[in-house]
């Protein structure tokens, strides 16, 4: 059977770099792979013919041989069909694999115990909660924590003083073991050393072995100014010991902000409802109002103001995080009705109300105009 262009398998023309070649192998490897398709020997066909396709067009040299000879460029003496003299049970087809999915554990002839990334510690998490104004000043909170350290007697090593780990029979210190499945080698991290590719014989009495031994912790934090409620603090170094030489995890700190009796908060800004009586926002006045600061501003209620109105107050807001400015604070006006009049209050109302005319309450007006229009149509 004739072999198919290297290019027309990929789905690719003779001007692609190399990056787009990778890419059009990657797409139909993982399309056709045989773990994908069990038992599709059309599909395994296919994962095979563009491996053979990678193998050439992926490297200058076959290339260029191909540009120029065509399939002619790799047949052997023996004129040998179908894929010629590729060996997909060989390392070569693993090269591929490794060169364009990375680290799989595919036929990997190296040394391959687990890295000392792998034996960092675990990080941990604990959970503040503070209030609104100490989100606005910034406050120094104290956090008492359950860790593991690494243990003083092994120096975390696991293994009893004196004594050393053994090389473990099970993988012959490799970390991993080979299993075959169809045409290729699959590894898979050694389940009696778990990848360290040693075992403890002689266990630490104060760890059993662990290298670590658990310890209870307390630490001094500085929360700064414009935390958030959700806000992540990290503390590098101060979670669970790491094992067979691998560095500590890290404490995160989640911040939650209590809500405030008076304040709500929206990012950097604040907002509160300021009550005020018919008459305070008919003739206008000057009212005291809080801020988060604890003090007092003075604001001016134009006479007239409607409830709904909203005054801001610049930079009267939160500290923004990290940075030297802050939000603002906005002030919607709330016209309370009294619920309950004396006898001489009822006049005075009623006198206004003889006196009210259009010019006082346009909105009135201005919606029962609409109101007589629409009734007529």
């Amino acid at each position: 059977m004739s072999k198919r262009d290297y290019y027309e398998v990929l789905g690719v023309n003779k001007s692609v770099n190399k990056e787009e070649i990778k890419k059009a192998y990657r797409k139909l490897a993982l399309k056709y792979h045989p773990d994908k398709n069990k038992g599709d020997k059309g599909a395994e066909e296919k994962f095979k013919e563009a491996g053979e396709a990678y193998h050439v067009l992926s490297d200058d040299k076959r290339k260029a041989n191909y540009d120029q000879f065509g399939h002619a460029a790799f047949e052997g003496a023996g004129g040998q069909g179908g894929f010629g003299n590729f060996d997909f049970s060989s390392s070569s087809f693993t090269d591929i694999f490794e060169d364009v999915f990375g680290d799989f554990g595919f036929g990997s002839s190296g040394r391959s115990r687990r890295s000392r990334s792998n034996n960092r510690g675990s990080d941990l998490r604990y959970d503040v909660s503070i209030n609104l104004n100490d989100a606005f000043s910034g406050v120094e909170k104290k956090v008492d924590y359950t860790t593991y350290k690494k243990c003083k007697t092994c120096t975390g090593s696991g293994a009893k003083p004196g004594s050393k780990p053994s090389v473990c029979n099970y993988c012959n210190g490799q970390g991993r073991v080979r299993s075959s499945q169809g045409f290729f080698t699959i590894q898979q991290t050694c389940p009696q050393c778990s990848g360290e590719g040693e075992k403890i014989t002689n266990p630490c009495n104060r760890c059993s072995g662990t290298g670590k031994t658990q310890s209870s912790e307390s630490v001094s934090v500085k929360i700064p100014k414009g935390v958030d409620d959700g806000t992540r603090i990290r503390l590098s170094g101060k979670g669970e010991a790491g094992s067979k030489g691998g560095s500590n995890g890290d404490l995160y700190l989640f911040v939650s902000v209590e809500p405030h009796n008076i304040f709500k908060r929206a990012e950097e800004n604040l907002y509160y409802e300021l009550p005020i009586s018919i008459a305070d926002a008919a003739l206008g006045t000057n009212v005291e109002v809080p801020s988060i600061d604890g003090g007092k501003t003075k604001i001016k209620i134009p006479a007239g103001t409607q409830s709904g109105k909203q005054l801001r107050l610049k930079g009267k807001g939160m500290p923004i995080l990290r940075r030297n400015i802050s939000g603002d604070l906005y002030i919607r006006i709330l016209t309370e009705v009294p619920t309950s009049l004396t006898r001489k209050q009822k006049e005075l109302l009623e006198q206004f109300k003889a006196l009210e005319d259009t010019k006082s309450n346009p909105l009135i007006k201005t919606f029962f105009d609409k109101a007589k229009k629409f009734w007529k149509n």
